[in-house]
């Protein structure tokens, strides 16, 4: 390790003006040839909207997701299938081309003397087709859907709502209103009032109903679908039809003449509405503002797009630069929610395809996903959001945020109704509206048991995880300097809840609320879902002294002082985390007891990730390292699957060779077209927890940040060349060149902070 300042007084004169570098068009991913199904899509979106774009037998299909889309059961419905044939066939020319083009974000397919762009406007929930041709074409748009009529949701299927298993009651998926409305094809799905929808169910089962009035609900009368038209295209019937596994109807709308320029809008739209024309009056709004000047809207929406990618990158030279370009195309999904109302679903976000090609045995619609529509697991959402910090993507952070936000006052319900004593609890598999899953809650209950609980093996008293988001929030005050005032309340309302409810289990077991040193005894707590029923857990210390010490850290405007002095002493009494020892190896613990193990995490490294206790240039790395090598749980569970975050580990312990290979493994190609729809992993298809932990392993081999302290390849290989630009804190931007394992070129924004940066190498 060496101080950077000696390092630039060579460069001290010269000023890098890095840009985007243009390899990102390198990066676009182009089919030559046509898909089997929709398993070989590809992703187009923007703002909140998602397509799985593919030609099939001379036909374009793509399915239109969007955020928000939860129906009476809480699955997430796709908004249907539209499928584009062309008269006379342009697919019968050569060459095909169908190619993602990242710096406009949008999808161009290309035959012979014909073009297709696909693109979604950033900043208005609307489609856009545009259609030319060198020969006059006729052109029959088609809108397709599997939900004209009630569906009974049975066996596996039911695992894509909050269901889960059969009730004792039938589960339906319920019919969507389509048809024809002049010239257009009108389509929209609104909750019905008049059955108990999986909220009321929810409330019902756990106990919630006095205070049921109370309570925030996100599927009352929630309404989402939309309007496809085309300049001079007229309704041309109702067919059916049978795609993969899902029979569905079908309205076509074709143009009155063959043309050799069209346009398409399909408009969509989704809100809680009284009523629903006070649903469709929004939907015209945004039909009428979008036919206005299209080709507007497409310089802006390519505008964001640059903007996006100019603000950071990480580009690998050589036999490596998979690992990079596929870091493109999955920060490119996560960007097409950047303002959606909902979090992007770590179970495969706006991009799910037809189930049975992912798994044979989900022989179910398109609607289907695993782990639920509108549950949030936490420790998987997470990985979805931390490498927005690095990448700058900072307004990416918001619909998370503002899940929890929205969910705050009903977590607090929960521990009066439960406990009688303040502050927000919430658990792991949370649903939208701040609740446990109810199947997760568990139903076939012992007497007695704390109706506060999750009666499940996985899942009790693990209600720490949403301090990692609050340390999200807590960073976007460091990085960017934002006003956090919104934020601080609801952080405060997680530390009361651990505060005033393991003084009430201690007291509980006897008359004092502390140990013989004054602190708290967190008994029952749990390590991740792993190690369970455990003796001050690891994971809930680390996260309660990072997020205690950070909001002290705050400035006075946020805290006044009996706020200051409560955090203060609650720091005090969080007990030292645990440590154990193997053949002479001092090692973390989990905890500094556990009655078994459940799963299979790593939550005794959870103090070096995601709560940077242990790390480079921090105290006791050794002991951290140890604990990577030498735990045999550690040993054991190690691999790069799915939400795995051994990269990571990896990374922050300065251990390159192990990073670099864990690295290789989690960017290496998927199984499907795509290249970074990953999965299932322990979830589902396209795996976003896999992308994100990927994305943050990366990121931490090239840059760490301790505070001020900003370290440059910590832990990176000596024969990867690369370009990058990453964020650190205190609105601080790093680029450079990398170049056998020396920095060639630096460039550090503001130059004030370049004191702060150490060279690892």
């Amino acid at each position: 390790m060496k101080s950077l300042l000696l390092f630039l007084f060579s460069f001290c004169c010269l000023q890098f003006a890095f840009a985007q570098p243009q390899k990102l068009s390198n990066y676009n991913v182009v089919w030559t040839s046509q898909s089997k199904n929709s398993s070989e899509s590809m992703p187009c979106g923007g703002g909140d909207i998602g397509l799985n774009v593919s030609v099939e037998k001379d036909e374009v299909l793509f399915y239109l997701s969007k955020s928000g889309t939860f129906d009476e059961n809480n699955a997430m419905l796709k908004l249907g299938r539209v499928r584009l044939k062309l008269s006379p066939n342009p697919f019968t020319d050569v060459p095909f081309k169908q190619e993602l083009r990242l710096q406009e974000g949008g999808v161009r397919i290309t035959s012979g003397t014909t073009q297709i762009n696909l693109w979604v406007d950033v900043f208005r929930p609307v489609v856009h087709v545009d259609i030319q041709s060198v020969k006059p074409v006729k052109i029959a748009a088609t809108y397709e859907s599997w939900r004209a009529e009630d569906l009974l949701v049975q066996g596996t299927a039911l695992r894509e709502n909050s269901y889960k298993v059969a009730q004792k009651f039938e589960v339906k998926t319920y019919n969507d209103e389509i048809g024809f409305n002049d010239d257009e094809v009108l389509f929209y799905h609104r909750n019905r009032n008049d059955v108990e929808n999986v909220f009321d169910y929810t409330v019902r089962m756990e106990g919630m109903d006095s205070v049921k009035n109370q309570l925030f609900d996100p599927l009352k009368n929630n309404t989402f679908g939309g309007a496809m038209k085309g300049e001079n295209m007229k309704p041309a019937g109702i067919t059916s039809g049978q795609y993969a596994d899902t029979e569905f109807k079908a309205w076509a709308l074709e143009t009155t003449k063959s043309v050799r320029s069209q346009h398409i809008e399909i408009a969509l739209h989704s809100a809680q509405t009284n009523t629903l024309e006070e649903w469709k009056s929004p939907l015209k709004t945004i039909q009428k503002e979008a036919a206005q000047n299209p080709k507007a809207d497409l310089a802006k929406t390519r505008e964001w797009w640059q903007q996006f990618w100019n603000r950071s990158y990480i580009f690998i030279e050589g036999k490596d630069s998979t690992i990079s370009r596929n870091y493109q195309l999955f920060r490119y999904q996560l960007g097409c929610n950047a303002y959606g109302k909902w979090p992007t679903k770590f179970n495969g976000g706006l991009f799910t395809f037809d189930p049975s090609f992912v798994d044979k045995k989900y022989n179910h619609t398109p609607d289907f996903r695993l782990w639920g529509g509108g549950t949030m697991t936490a420790q998987n959402q997470r990985l979805v959001y931390f490498p927005m910090f690095k990448s700058g993507d900072f307004d990416l952070l918001k619909p998370q945020f503002d899940f929890y936000l929205r969910s705050q006052r009903n977590a607090e319900l929960r521990s009066k109704v439960y406990w009688n004593h303040d502050g927000a609890c919430f658990t792991e598999q949370i649903e939208n509206f701040g609740l446990p899953n109810v199947f997760e809650y568990g139903l076939k209950r012992p007497e007695g048991y704390d109706p506060g609980m999750e009666y499940n093996a996985w899942l009790e008293y693990q209600w720490e995880t949403v301090f990692e988001f609050c340390l999200m929030m807590l960073e976007t005050e460091r990085y960017k300097g934002r006003n956090i005032k919104e934020y601080v309340p609801f952080i405060e309302s997680c530390l009361t809840f651990f505060d005033e409810h393991y003084q009430l289990l201690a007291k509980k077991r006897g008359t004092k609320p502390f140990d013989e040193k004054g602190n708290y005894v967190f008994y029952p707590s749990s390590a991740g879902e792993t190690f369970k029923m455990t003796y001050n857990s690891a994971t809930l210390i680390a996260a309660l002294k990072v997020i205690l010490t950070r909001m002290l850290e705050l400035p006075d405007a946020y805290l006044e002082a009996k706020q200051r002095e409560r955090w203060t002493t609650m720091l005090k009494r969080i007990p030292p985390l645990p440590f154990q020892e193997f053949d002479g190896h001092k090692t973390l613990a989990p905890a500094v007891a556990w009655a078994r193990v459940q799963n299979t995490e790593t939550p005794q490294l959870y103090p070096v990730f995601p709560w940077g206790i242990y790390g480079v240039g921090k105290l006791d790395l050794d002991v951290a390292v140890n604990t990577y090598k030498y735990d045999p749980h550690a040993v054991q569970f190690k691999s790069h699957v799915g939400w795995r975050q051994y990269s990571i580990f990896a990374a922050r312990l300065g251990l390159t060779e192990e990073a670099a290979e864990l690295t290789r493994l989690k960017f290496k190609d998927s199984n499907h077209r795509f290249p970074t729809f990953w999965g299932p992993g322990f979830d589902w298809t396209p795996d976003h927890n896999w992308g994100g932990s990927a994305m943050i392993g990366l990121q931490e081999m090239l840059m760490q940040v301790d505070g001020k302290k900003i370290y440059l390849l910590p832990a990176w290989p000596n024969e990867w060349n690369a370009t990058f630009k990453l964020h650190a804190p205190y609105n601080t931007t790093v680029e450079g060149n990398v170049k056998n394992g020396k920095m060639e070129e630096l460039k550090v924004t503001p130059a004030s902070r370049t004191a702060d940066v150490i060279l690892m190498k």
